[in-house]
């Protein structure tokens, strides 16, 4: 798996699964019903951003074929005086769920982060029912700093916390 910016071409890779996500209202709180269009600007038009792609490959005919696993986006939490710490957006294929890709992208995306001068990163929302995420992020060393309570209606367990993680990058990515 290589993981590299994303190019316009890699969207129609990447909406398959943006969608599946999003329509099943469990981790973001985006519309379930967010159009093609609308989720293409939100994830790929935000000020000072960069978009990602994990890319593996499926063989066809023998042939290898790059395939689109995940992707994440990295952008500044707040203009001006708060560019300086990152803000992130992770979305892997549930497909491809379980094989690390989600890790690996974290990694990459912290990296970047480090090398463009972020001096921290800051989830503002992570749905405290996807213990996968939160387990990633602690794994990481991000802290929760704050849990807000009933914030985020999950379809199936109702009013649910979400946390807002921080975690500081002057100590590096990893």
């Amino acid at each position: 798996m290589i993981i590299r910016d994303a190019t316009a071409a890699d969207w129609p890779a990447i909406w398959p699964f943006l969608r599946e996500i999003v329509a099943a209202g469990e981790a973001y709180c985006w519309p379930r019903d967010t159009s093609e269009e609308a989720a293409r600007a939100w994830w790929t038009g935000k000020p000072g951003g960069r978009v990602f792609v994990a890319v593996d490959e499926r063989v066809d005919d023998d042939v290898p074929v790059p395939l689109v696993v995940g992707t994440a986006e990295l952008h500044p939490n707040q203009p001006a005086a708060g560019a300086h710490v990152a803000n992130a957006g992770f979305m892997v294929d549930p497909a491809h769920a379980g094989r690390g890709i989600g890790r690996a992208l974290a990694q990459h995306v912290l990296g970047a982060a480090c090398q463009e001068g972020y001096r921290a990163m800051q989830f503002n929302a992570v749905v405290e029912t996807n213990t996968a995420a939160v387990r990633l992020w602690r794994s990481l060393g991000f802290d929760v700093l704050a849990t807000v309570p009933r914030a985020f209606d999950h379809p199936s367990a109702g009013p649910v916390g979400l946390h807002v993680m921080w975690r500081d990058l002057s100590t590096g990515p990893s």
